[in-house]
């Protein structure tokens, strides 16, 4: 892949609104092979390359299918897990290189929420004590300070302030990714990564929780990069969406764009999958069915990671790995089958 490109470069935006900037990221997990004398014999190549800028008070929605790399992608840019190569940009501080003392002060500006709410919280610990740990470890206030500061932000979440004295198996699963969420307000973070938060939720109540990150962002001023395999939902939070595959990012834009004219045959596959409220356009449209199985991340394919499941695909698809480039202003795609005007020959 070329260097990275800003993402927002056509849209009057300046380097200090950008609150994260991920540069050719890549994270390898090796293979090895011996008990003793073990040695490297191949690595599953999670996140393989991925660029992309997040700017302040923004959502940046990530999906794809299992496997492709989402969450790994989220706990690399935290340094969560360490990323084989490529930097990672808080601001003007690229976490990346950073030194465990040095990247332990700086957590308090960036904060992560887990898909399962139940194993995320202690189960011998009080809601209260949960809570204000952060606080603790972090020194940032007396104990009555810490204790007001948990009341205030159960409150915040749309909990029970009295209900701080229970412990995590007495809540359902909604009210339990609401504390996860107010522990990670605990210490006013700027950028939240939120892996699949809603994914473990009842139907009914994801909506809720998806409508409290909105709602705390607008009062708080919250950065989030977003992770879910539900694009439905994603495009209702996020303000721009990267889809993946296979450890790349094979579109990045608006979810406006992304709705109108998804350009990647991938994109476009995910996108006849969500269903249409109007039962006349859902029984009139073509839905885009992906034949052959995911090839796995050990043994990469060559040229475009997508070419051996996708309807289109020519011989350069298979020969050259296509650059990741902006075809249109504010829209990135990964596919030789695009021109600079944003024309493709990608047929749904």
């Amino acid at each position: 892949m070329s260097e990275h490109i800003s993402s927002q470069k056509h849209d009057g935006t300046t380097e200090d609104q950008i609150m994260v900037r991920v540069q050719n990221l890549k994270k390898h997990f090796p293979i090895t092979k011996g008990v003793i004398w073990s040695k490297q014999v191949g690595a599953v190549k999670a996140v393989n390359n991925v660029s992309f800028d997040i700017m302040k008070g923004e959502t940046l929605g990530v999906v794809g299918e299992s496997g492709c790399g989402k969450s790994t992608t989220g706990r690399a840019i935290l340094s969560l897990l360490k990323p084989t190569s490529g930097k990672v940009f808080l601001e003007d501080i690229e976490i990346t290189a950073l030194k465990d003392e040095e990247l332990r002060h700086l957590r308090p500006r960036m904060q992560m929420i887990f898909q399962d709410s139940y194993d995320s919280l202690n189960p011998r610990h009080s809601v209260a004590k949960i809570i204000a740990e952060p606080m603790v470890v972090n020194k940032t206030g007396s104990p009555r300070e810490i204790r007001d500061r948990v009341m205030e932000l159960l409150e915040l979440v749309g909990l029970n302030p009295n209900h701080a004295v229970r412990y995590p198996h007495e809540f359902s699963g909604g009210q339990r990714q609401r504390i996860n969420i107010a522990k990670a307000l605990a210490l006013n973070p700027e950028f939240i990564v939120c892996d699949e938060p809603i994914s473990a939720l009842d139907v009914s109540i994801q909506a809720q929780i998806v409508n409290l990150f909105q709602d705390l962002q607008e009062q708080l001023g919250l950065t989030y990069l977003f992770i879910a395999h539900d694009l439905s939902m994603v495009q209702h939070i996020s303000h721009r969406v990267a889809v993946m595959y296979l450890g790349q990012i094979m579109e990045l834009t608006s979810c406006k764009n992304l709705s109108d004219n998804p350009l990647h045959p991938y994109t476009q596959s995910l996108m006849s999958a969500v269903p249409i409220p109007d039962p006349k356009q859902e029984l009139n449209r073509t839905r885009i069915i992906l034949e052959g199985e995911v090839p796995s991340p050990t043994n990469l394919p060559r040229g475009c990671v997508f070419h051996n499941r996708c309807p289109i695909a020519q011989d350069i698809c298979t020969d050259q790995v296509p650059e990741y480039r902006e075809v249109i202003p504010n829209h990135f795609l990964a596919c030789h089958l695009a021109d600079d005007k944003g024309g493709s020959s990608i047929a749904a």
